[in-house]
């Protein structure tokens, strides 16, 4: 029997509507906006058979401190052909020496685990529409001069530099801060996503500070669809679910190599999304 040829390919903008057919068939929200900023933030393959794109892997890198792998997808059609661990080797060589992290599906836990990758917690979604709640008193719209201590913020609590992918958000979407004496010491970011809007990141000092924050959000957006990837440990999830966001699913947050957490007294309790941590 014939087989055909998959060749393998630097992901550009002319694969981008292709990489959207792909989500959709995956089941994943992501609009061609969603896809453009992922690419604008990372470098990517696609696998190729007959002209046609069947197999993405985007790596983000964040400085010289880490990289994510994300927007691992494989059609249909191909899968059971090894070729989702020739995406993440494709992946794993344009990452070069840096640590990497990714979410993992429960289709693909069990290949990231051959490959080296360890699990370090439980990402939790939730979505759900907001309901018009009062704006809390903590929280305030972010000015211009907060951006450098919401990215040194960002940086302490990943342990790793995303100042690019700061800068992006703030671009395309809104933050939120929690000021303490005077100094910001907790914010959020909101941008368009999928079928609504999503709040993340989302980092603070405490539990409080942190629902305060995703309250500014559904305070200002009653009737829309929002989404917030949360961590299992960050304690958000039963709030969220209070607030009318179900628990509609999630994943398996990894590291290789395993790297001690940050040394920050501020906490991750919702990422920017699967993707990008």
């Amino acid at each position: 029997m014939q087989t055909s040829q998959i060749d393998f390919a630097a992901f550009g903008t002319e694969h981008l509507g292709a990489a959207v057919h792909l989500s959709r068939q995956a089941g994943w929200p992501h609009r061609p906006e969603d896809w453009q900023m992922a690419l604008a933030l990372s470098e990517g393959v696609v696998a190729i058979e007959n002209d046609r794109v069947v197999g993405t892997v985007l790596v983000t890198p964040y400085r010289q401190d880490c990289a994510t792998i994300n927007m691992v997808i494989v059609d249909e059609t191909m899968r059971g052909r090894g070729l989702g661990r020739k995406l993440m080797h494709a992946a794993m060589e344009l990452a070069g020496d840096r640590p990497l992290r990714l979410v993992a599906t429960a289709e693909g836990l069990p290949l990231y685990e051959k490959l080296g990758f360890r699990p370090t917690g439980r990402i939790l979604q939730h979505q759900g529409t907001a309901t018009a709640i009062a704006a809390p008193m903590a929280t305030s719209a972010a000015a211009r001069s907060d951006f450098a201590a919401v990215a040194e913020l960002d940086r302490q609590a990943f342990g790793a530099d995303r100042a690019g992918l700061i800068a992006y958000l703030a671009k395309v979407g809104e933050f939120a801060v929690v000021r303490r004496n005077g100094r910001v010491t907790g914010f959020a970011a909101l941008r368009t996503f999928g079928r609504g809007e999503v709040i993340g990141p989302v980092i603070a000092g405490t539990l409080e500070d942190a629902k305060a924050l995703v309250a500014h959000f559904i305070a200002l957006r009653p009737g829309v669809f929002l989404r917030v990837d949360t961590t299992a440990a960050a304690g958000l999830s039963d709030w969220l679910a209070e607030q009318g966001f179900a628990h509609v699913g999630g994943g398996i947050a990894m590291m290789k190599p395993s790297i001690p957490g940050a040394d920050s007294d501020a906490t991750i309790f919702a990422l920017a999304n699967q993707a990008l941590g």
